[in-house]
């Protein structure tokens, strides 16, 4: 409900149709789905068993010869189906609903050029302009605080330049104009003339003044000629299938390498390394000293050092040059291997959130909406906060990709292990003697031995 509400506010308002909200809404909840399914199983798992335990009925059944493990058999099963059902929407209807609804985003902010604009940076999405603010604020979002725009429509360069304190977008759907009325602010422009010379540009003459109200209107039709279902992002990591990431992931991986085979080859040519022992033993000259400089005059010393310094500096900067678009590349092929793996071991929470709230639920022995969706909110942070960052790690190439997607898998097993052991045994939760008793024996056992010596 938080990812449908969030959704709705971005949208609601702005000019934008009810049935392309409820559309854009409709692919939303098929994202979510693959998420709400486990924590879904995993609270109903802990109410059913766990008023069952509350009403005695696993006493009754056990009374008459029924085991625990008997009586959640077909609950298992239900779970493993419901892990497949996660794994084929994950799969199939999660990539296709991230496919539409990215290229829907897209296409409604072309739609509505005020929804593109974003405070903090310029935005370059409309044509012709750039502008910044500082804020985005009032009921339909449409009012702004602190804004510059780079006027471009000459096609002589941010010659014009206009700020404001206040700004506010009107436009209306259909309209092939946006509005930008201004207040409180100044007007620059540096008149150039075409094929003009330095000196002559420098004499130019500009224009400024400052002004109450000044209102611009960009004309956007050619920004709205899109069709709001138009697909022009296709290849995103979360947009593919297992198939075709397993057909996409080798290709990356050869580009990779590629890139860096290449960087490798320019830095052995540009420190001259092969001319190092160009010539055999044989025919080095003995008189020579082992010490490369001494065998120069001051001069030439000097010559030698500046041209080492400055290749050193040189191969440094490009090295430094590379090395973001080296992290750059590697963290784009992590997404997609990451999503590769991540797929597997997300589809397996249904069944393994299953066997921590079953267990868990015929030990509290408490059923209804109370403390099972405490635990169950609680668990599933804690399962979902981990896969998220064994994800982050693995995008920052801090963990392999297998590991990071399975490591939420790694960290609950233990505990669902634990959990379904202790209630097949009917021991509960935390069982405080188990603990105590070693420490009591050992207590025991220290003073029946001072006793002794004493004796």
């Amino acid at each position: 409900m938080q990812a449908l509400w969030l959704a709705f506010d971005n949208f609601a308002g702005k000019g934008i149709s009810v049935g392309i909200i409820l559309k854009f809404l409709w692919y939303t909840t098929l994202i979510v789905a693959p998420q709400a399914l486990p924590i879904g199983v995993l609270l109903s798992s802990i109410m059913t068993l766990g008023s069952l335990s509350e009403n005695y009925e696993f006493a009754a059944a056990k009374s008459a010869g029924v085991s625990l493990q008997r009586m959640v058999r077909p609950i298992v099963f239900l779970a493993i189906f419901l892990s497949g059902i996660n794994f084929l929407f994950l799969n199939y209807v999660y990539p296709y609903a991230m496919l539409k609804q990215l290229n829907m985003k897209v296409n409604i902010k072309k739609k509505q050029p005020a929804i593109a604009l974003v405070a903090g940076g310029f935005n370059t999405e409309i044509p012709n302009f750039q502008i910044k603010f500082k804020e985005k604020y009032g009921e339909d979002d449409n009012l702004l605080k602190e804004v510059m725009i780079y006027d471009l429509s000459s096609k002589k360069g941010n010659n014009k330049i206009i700020t404001a304190k206040r700004g506010e977008i009107l436009s209306e759907e259909g309209s092939r104009y946006m509005t930008l009325v201004l207040k409180d602010g100044h007007y620059f422009e540096h008149h150039l003339k075409n094929g003009a010379s330095l000196k002559e540009r420098e004499k130019m003459p500009a224009s400024y003044a400052d002004f109450d109200e000044y209102t611009i209107s960009i004309d956007i039709s050619s920004f709205s000629d899109d069709n709001i279902d138009d697909l022009k992002y296709t290849k995103n990591f979360n947009m593919l299938s297992l198939a075709q990431l397993k057909d996409t992931l080798p290709t990356m991986k050869q580009s990779y390498d590629d890139f860096i085979a290449s960087r490798a080859k320019n830095l052995f040519l540009s420190i001259d390394i092969e001319d190092l022992y160009q010539y055999p033993d044989s025919l080095v000259n003995n008189e020579l000293s082992l010490n490369i400089l001494d065998n120069f005059d001051l001069r030439e010393k000097q010559n030698i050092i500046l041209t080492a310094t400055s290749k050193l500096e040189r191969t440094i900067n490009n090295n430094n040059s590379n090395k973001e678009t080296l992290k750059n590349k590697r963290k784009y092929l992590n997404l997609y291997d990451i999503e590769f793996y991540n797929r597997v071991a997300f589809s397996l929470s249904c069944l393994l959130l299953f066997f921590i709230g079953a267990p868990l639920g015929s030990i509290i022995r408490k059923g209804g909406m109370g403390l099972p969706m405490i635990l169950a909110i609680a668990i599933y942070v804690l399962y979902f906060f981990s896969n998220t960052f064994g994800r982050n790690l693995a995008e920052e190439s801090s963990l392999t990709a297998i590991t990071g997607s399975w490591l939420s898998v790694f960290l609950m097993l233990p505990l669902a292990i634990t959990l379904t052991v202790r209630a097949a045994k009917d021991k509960g939760l935390f069982d405080i003697n188990s603990f105590l008793a070693p420490i009591k024996n050992s207590i025991k056992n220290l003073f029946s031995k001072k006793e002794k010596t004493t004796e």
